[in-house]
């Protein structure tokens, strides 16, 4: 029987963080309040009225929700998570598309969720000692941006290290928050280059703890638990009862948010799991390699926490189609000939919550739709990781490279990366073909970072006990989180 997530308590360190989170007055959130902050007490909420929502502040971690007001500062909560519809003005399908908005995350990405999730268990079992380890947040982008937030909240210090050549804004932010930066070569594609620069930190420093989102499953859990609950929030209040889920579209990066996929077909088991690439590297759909430009998806390998057995479809996404469709939803020239077609000025206003990964997700949510015959009775569901904020020099690359944006280039690559997308590098996966991408797990994690090749057999052969258990863990760690928040005293 495999621990999954480790909750093994030292009861020693675990005193020591107690005294260290009240000298810091800090107050961690449960799971259950990120997906329902009407759940947070009401003291917290008071605090965050006067706090700004990427505010070096404790009070922050519970601003670590989809719901969150869309304000800069002294936002609360919203009954419904923040998300948009693509309209069909943009899309050309008959099919409707829903995209969860990050943007309003601490950090301006998701991934600060995902990166809580796998720190805190190791804070409120006492398996981290904040006053002698390093967090080392390994990533392509806003995962360790995530990480060395959270840490700096959580009074731990951190290390992040992501590849060189990610967009500048990542770099600036992070040199202001995390401990240590370190660039590893190249770009997106290069996520074996950041795996041996942890292998190097593992033997030359005995003081750190390496929080791999590729491998670590409480990333996958909270994305199951958060994202996946934020997904039916948005099914619950929109779709009419004649109208069906058809399926949730993501490009893989971590693998974590495919989780919510996993969410969405516990409780609609008809909808489909559709999982994304760049065809510049399509290790999924032809165990390919190269490089490619759509940031926050690394790749060349298959993420430990890719739940491979319950995804049904593989696509590749030209990285081309990515940028023109996130430089027309963010230039004003596009956004003029968007609202030309017909697009209305609310979602035009919204447009810039789309950076270069949602961009991918938008293109994703199309090719199913057209490969699907999907109909106006249809929906399909994505999320927007971050948003155009990230990503402001490489617009400012692309006017330098290929000249100011107009109207004409607008409609252009309006024509070609949205309506007129067709369904090439799409396979609905066998039983095989799911086989055949999970067993490429073994050359990564077993072979070069030593996991337990009996793990990755039960994750295949023992699926409901693997998975489903995992699934279930929430509870235990909210447990274990409200325990820690007691000792404290300072909800009291």
């Amino acid at each position: 029987m495999f621990k999954l997530i480790d909750l093994t308590v030292n009861e020693k360190q675990l005193k020591e963080n107690v005294k260290l989170a009240k000298e810091r007055n800090i107050i961690m959130p449960s799971f259950a309040e990120m997906k329902d902050p009407n759940k947070i007490p009401n003291g917290v909420k008071e605090k965050l009225k006067a706090t700004g929502l990427w505010d070096i502040d404790p009070i922050n971690l519970f601003r670590i929700t989809w719901k969150n007001e869309m304000k800069d500062k002294g936002g609360l909560y919203n009954d419904l998570p923040n998300y948009i519809e693509i309209p069909k003005e943009i899309t050309g399908i008959k099919a409707r598309v829903f995209a969860l908005v990050g943007k309003y995350f601490p950090i301006g990405a998701h991934k600060v969720g995902a990166s809580y999730a796998c720190l805190v268990p190791r804070l409120v079992t006492g398996q981290f000692n904040p006053k002698f380890h390093q967090a080392v947040w390994p990533s392509t982008g806003n995962y360790c941006r995530g990480g060395a937030y959270n840490s700096k909240l959580l009074g731990c210090k951190s290390i992040a290290i992501l590849p060189e050549n990610m967009s500048n804004e990542r770099f600036e932010w992070l040199n202001k928050i995390a401990d240590e930066v370190i660039p590893t070569y190249g770009c997106e594609s290069n996520v074996k280059e950041i795996y041996d620069k942890t292998w190097e930190l593992r033997r030359t420093r005995d003081n750190v703890m390496i929080f791999n989102q590729f491998g670590e499953l409480g990333n996958h859990l909270w994305h199951y638990e958060i994202t996946g609950n934020a997904m039916l929030d948005v099914i619950k209040h929109e779709l009419k009862p004649h109208e069906k889920v058809a399926g949730v579209c993501l490009t893989s990066g971590s693998a974590g948010t495919l989780a919510s996929g996993d969410f969405i077909k516990d409780n609609y088991p008809s909808a489909k799991l559709a999982v994304g690439e760049a065809i510049q590297c399509p290790t999924l759909t032809y165990n390919g390699f190269g490089d490619h430009r759509i940031e926050g998806i690394g790749d060349k390998h298959v993420p430990w926490i890719h739940n491979v057995r319950n995804t049904d479809v593989v696509m590749a996404i030209d990285d081309n189609d990515a940028m023109a469709l996130f430089r027309l939803v963010n230039e004003p020239a596009g956004q003029e000939y968007l609202a030309s077609i017909g697009v209305n000025k609310e979602i035009i206003e919204k447009l810039p919550f789309i950076g270069i990964s949602g961009a991918a997700n938008i293109i994703m949510c199309i090719k199913f739709a057209k490969y699907y015959e999907l109909t106006e009775n249809d929906s399909l569901f994505t999320v927007l990781t971050d948003s155009s904020e990230m990503y402001q020099s490489r617009l400012k690359e692309m006017d330098q490279n290929l000249g100011k944006y107009n109207k004409v280039k607008a409609e252009v690559d309006h024509a070609k990366s949205c309506i007129g997308m067709n369904t090439e590098h799409l396979e609905e996966l066998s039983y095989r073909s799911k086989k055949r991408i999970h067993n490429l797990k073994y050359y990564t994690w077993v072979e070069q970072q030593m996991y337990d090749v009996n793990e990755l057999n039960a994750q295949w052969y023992d699926y409901d006990n693997y998975w489903g258990r995992l699934h279930n863990m929430g509870p235990e760690i909210d447990n274990l989180i409200k325990q820690f928040n007691d000792m404290t005293g300072l909800l009291h």
